[in-house]
């Protein structure tokens, strides 16, 4: 088995590392084609007004100047040999959970990989921002060989990409794997953090107020409070099809 593997965080990130380990346990032979830079927040974006940029780091690692979804394009149009079997995105320092998957560059590697037809796989790691920085790397290092095989036996239909989220927790303390829906965080949680420079001009981030939340049950959200690994599987097609044949009536 060919894997591509990918991320957002960059090349040097640990969760990259991670990743590659995890995809050894799989196959001997492994790709790596990451961006050369930190790229998170960047979701599905294509480099289109600037030309991209790769380094060799050796044979098998190839860094990008660009985003995920230009690495694997790159990646399978231009760096391997021969089209992948898989593609694997992360491992993402942080989750990718509810509606964070729409700014995920980690997200979007599986999403890209999903369209140009490999069955992909999105892992993140769970840790305790903002109270610390420690990340349990060790979690997705024990448990992401198993996830992706059995995802693999299972099938990844076509037009759907997986996306695999690590709760914050040792991996010995894990509490199960769930097959999940995507959650659905408060937009209130969402605020612009401003501050002063030392000239006396405002600056801005964009930042998350911590707060608890009472997740859905059966949600990537609730999964990962659970202490359980969540496997959300995220269809490309957007359409609300109920929708859709409410307004053919509209519209007809």
């Amino acid at each position: 088995m060919r894997i591509l593997i990918t991320n957002d965080d960059g090349i040097h990130a640990p969760g990259l590392a991670v990743l590659e380990e995890i995809a050894r346990a799989l196959s001997d032979d492994v790709w790596v084609v990451a961006p050369e830079t930190d790229q998170s927040g960047k979701a599905h974006s294509l480099t289109l007004s600037d030309p991209l940029r790769l380094r060799e780091i050796d044979a098998r690692h190839v860094a990008v100047r660009g985003t995920p979804t230009d690495c694997v394009i790159m990646g399978l149009r231009h760096v391997l040999p021969a089209r992948p079997d898989l593609v694997l995105s992360g491992v993402n320092r942080g989750a990718n959970i509810a509606d964070d998957v729409t700014y995920s560059g980690t997200v979007a590697g599986a999403m890209e990989g999903t369209i140009l037809g490999v069955p992909s796989i999105a892992l993140s790691q769970a840790f305790g921002w903002p109270k610390g920085s420690d990340v349990p790397w060790d979690t997705a290092r024990t448990h992401g060989p198993d996830v992706i095989r059995r995802l693999i036996e299972a099938g990844i239909p076509d037009g759907v990409l997986m996306n695999v989220n690590f709760p914050n927790r040792p991996a010995d303390a894990v509490t199960g794997v769930i097959a999940t829906a995507q959650g659905e965080r408060n937009g209130d949680l969402i605020h612009v953090d401003e501050r002063m420079d030392n000239r006396g001009f405002p600056y801005y981030w964009i930042a998350y107020r911590p707060k608890r939340l009472e997740p859905l049950e059966g949600t990537d959200l609730w999964a990962l409070d659970q202490g359980a690994i969540s496997v959300t599987p995220l269809r490309l097609d957007l359409t609300d099809h109920g929708l859709r044949q409410k307004l053919a009536h509209t519209f007809r």
